[in-house]
């Protein structure tokens, strides 16, 4: 699988000489062929397993995916081992993040612990991570679920918890919740020759691609913003063709592969990534700054980088903000057309250690908003009847940032 950006070709493409945009390759990266084949749509291929008359051959082609992870070559053997659907949709996200491969799983976090078996195997079970992480992703390197054993430092501090035994360095960069970013080439640059890997859920190749600043392996939770639409939970890890392997053999072994019709979904999907993130971004920076303004907001975090995320801090109770909204829909998740909100320190961070998320400056107070595709304007609506009534701010308070200077975040 050619997942150069720049040159080459898809198999039964025809070729390319010409770098192509991001916009061009989300329309096109992974259906090059399909004009060939005389068709437009990609085909969704539902096959659980493959006829083969040749079964030396096929024996052949399953010994040479267990010694390297490598993808067979010829037809298709077993739908655990891969997928027609799914190659497609790996090959486009490889293209937009700028790596040699991708490889999907059934969600983020099944990703997630992929990668860890891959480096446990090797016998390297120290992480080091910064939070704030996705809680569970924070859940399961704090509980050792997998075996691993983790120590939290802040960006600064990467160089000094390395180990011998150390297998990854994990970073969210904007992070979930509170949108606190990390100087990507710099923390690459303190791992050395430990693999750096990246959520780059809230990002999106959109707006980062963190191979470019020294990521060698980049985690998407695909369910967000790579579907857009709220119908299909995936996961998947970009990365060089060698990792790739190993994660196509854990993935194998235990079975998390992704659903043919999720490769379909997330394939459709993002053909309009670049779109509804630009969209969903000008709103989100417009209602940070309309929130930062608001005497009933306490602090605004919107990141630099930019994006559809906002996540803001109440005077009140944001129970009662959660309650109130009628437009924007009160949900866990993020990514959608449509606008969510949600608060982390019932929900998604819930299974952190409250002592923890505080440190990580997850407050009590703090509500994260996924900004859809709606007007603006019906959106502040929703959020100004769902704060309640305005009250002056108390004295001293300093208020988040407006468009001009679109930041305030917590340490990490």
């Amino acid at each position: 699988m050619n997942t150069d950006t720049n040159a080459g070709t898809d198999a039964g493409a025809r070729p390319r000489t010409a770098p192509r945009a991001l916009a061009t390759e989300a329309v096109h990266a992974g259906r090059d062929d399909l004009a060939r084949q005389g068709l437009h749509a990609p085909p969704i291929d539902l096959s659980t397993t493959y006829p083969s008359y040749d079964s030396r051959g096929e024996a052949a082609r399953i010994d040479a995916f267990a010694a390297t992870g490598a993808e067979p070559d010829g037809p298709p053997v077993y739908g655990r081992l891969g997928n027609p659907t799914v190659a497609r949709f790996e090959t486009a996200l490889a293209r937009l993040e700028g790596t040699e491969a991708a490889v999907a799983f059934a969600s983020g976090m099944a990703a997630l612990s992929a990668v860890l078996l891959v480096r446990g195997s090797q016998g390297l079970r120290h992480v080091v991570a910064v939070r704030p992480l996705y809680g569970c992703s924070d859940h399961l390197l704090t509980a050792g679920l997998l075996g691993s054993e983790v120590t939290w430092t802040d960006p600064a501090g990467v160089a000094d918890a390395l180990r011998p035994d150390t297998g990854l360095v994990l970073v969210e960069s904007p992070a979930n919740p509170t949108l606190a970013e990390v100087d990507l080439r710099a923390v690459a640059h303190s791992c050395g020759s430990v693999p750096l890997l990246v959520d780059n859920t809230f990002a999106t190749p959109v707006l980062q691609r963190p191979a470019e600043q020294g990521a060698r392996l980049v985690l998407h939770s695909a369910t967000k913003y790579l579907g857009g639409h709220g119908d299909v939970l995936a996961g998947v890890v970009a990365c060089d063709e060698e990792f790739a392997g190993r994660l196509r053999q854990v993935r194998f072994a235990t079975g998390g592969v992704l659903h043919p019709l999720a490769g379909y979904l997330l394939l459709r999907g993002l053909s309009t990534l670049p779109v509804r993130v630009r969209a969903a971004s000008a709103s989100a920076a417009e209602l940070a700054g309309r929130l930062a303004a608001d005497p009933r907001v306490a602090r605004v975090h919107y990141p630099r980088i930019g994006g559809a995320m906002v996540a803001f801090e109440v005077h009140g109770d944001p129970h009662e903000v959660i309650a109130g909204v009628r437009l924007v829909t009160p949900a866990v998740s993020l990514g959608s057309v449509d606008t969510l909100i949600q608060h982390p320190a019932s929900i998604s961070h819930r299974i952190v250690d409250a002592a923890d998320r505080r440190d990580a400056g997850v407050s009590d107070r703090l509500l994260r908003l996924s900004v859809g595709l709606e007007d603006v304007d019906d959106l502040w609506t929703d959020l100004d009847r769902a704060l309640g009534e305005r009250a002056a701010a108390a004295p001293g308070v300093r208020h988040g940032a407006g468009p001009a200077d679109p930041v305030r975040r917590p340490a990490t």
